[in-house]
């Protein structure tokens, strides 16, 4: 395949009652993914998946992994069953949580490393979500320099430039509301409250970062045997104790998904492989770049529709 590849793996809020179960059921290495995850963590997550309930999926220390595990199990697949297909990405890169599915894919982290590194991530967000009560709002319809400012009035923070005309905000419940109304002051087209437990990536989240640190420091990562593009600096990142510590401020800092894909299109990567669950992603690369491809792998029929695809060439 002539064309330059990018893998990219979906975050939190992806997860859906029933992800993954036709992948597990049709090939056996899905399964053994879920199998090592469940001998990891001492979690049935394949049962949680599969058939909930939806409210024990969506906590954060349960969906991490969940969305982790299936991002893998998918990967795997494609590198096991479909290896004839021969596809060799130029760089990888995940969505806040996916940046962990993307070290694996990257030869950076260990899977069951990363399994209970998302798993205590959730539980340490979960715990500071309780301790700093808050939430997430996204706004359509002013540039990111407006909402910057009001931010700055409402003491609310940024959380995600993820792709043009949106800006999520972070923050405690009363402020965000502030954010709201001055938004709508601003001109703001819609703003959407998001379905979140948490005022994720911002401060608030501090107590989580710091507590995630004293994990990250028994654990090996090694140089990625791929490009990495990591979302706090948009820019690709090759040694580990930088990887780590991208890691540890990516949980209470603004991440720039947006300048993550313009790196990676800039060095001409116009295809992209969207390993996991849902198609948040393919969504926010439509909107960044409409001249971009994104195929998602998710279910048996994608990784057939794939290898008849490729074919042809991609």
């Amino acid at each position: 395949m002539d064309k330059k590849i990018g893998y990219i793996f979906p975050g939190q809020g992806a997860q859906y009652v029933g992800m993954g179960q036709d992948l597990y059921q049709e090939f056996d290495r899905a399964k053994q993914i879920f199998d090592r995850a469940k001998e990891a963590l001492g979690l049935d997550l394949a049962k949680i998946c599969f058939s909930g309930p939806q409210d024990e999926l969506t906590k954060s220390a349960i969906c991490q992994p969940a969305i982790l595990t299936l991002s893998i199990a998918a990967y795997e697949v494609l590198n096991s069953n479909f290896k004839q297909i021969g596809l060799k990405p130029s760089a990888c890169a995940g969505l806040s949580l996916g940046e962990y599915a993307a070290l694996v894919a990257c030869g950076s982290l260990q899977f069951e490393d990363a399994l209970r590194l998302v798993h205590k991530r959730g539980q340490f967000m979960d715990e500071a979500s309780s301790s700093n009560p808050g939430t997430m709002s996204c706004i359509l319809g002013l540039e990111p320099d407006v909402v910057k400012n009001i931010c700055q009035k409402a003491q609310v923070e940024i959380a995600n430039l993820n792709c043009p005309g949106q800006v999520v905000i972070s923050g405690s419940h009363a402020n965000i509301q502030k954010a709201h109304d001055l938004a709508k002051e601003m001109g703001a087209k819609r703003i959407i409250g998001l379905n979140v437990s948490g005022p994720f990536h911002c401060s608030l989240m501090a107590q989580a970062a710091q507590r995630l640190t004293h994990e990250l420091e028994g654990v090996d990562i090694s140089r990625p045997q791929i490009k990495f593009c990591p979302n706090v600096t948009a820019d690709y990142a090759q040694e580990p104790i930088q990887i780590k510590e991208l890691l540890i401020r990516q949980v209470a800092h603004t991440t720039f998904w947006q300048d993550c894909v313009l790196k990676m299109k800039h060095d001409g990567i116009a295809t992209y492989l969207e390993i996991g669950p849902g198609k948040v992603l393919k969504g926010l690369l439509q909107r960044i770049d409409q001249g971009l491809e994104v195929i998602n792998l998710e279910k048996v029929a994608d990784f057939f529709n794939l290898e008849q695809k490729l074919g042809g060439g991609l």
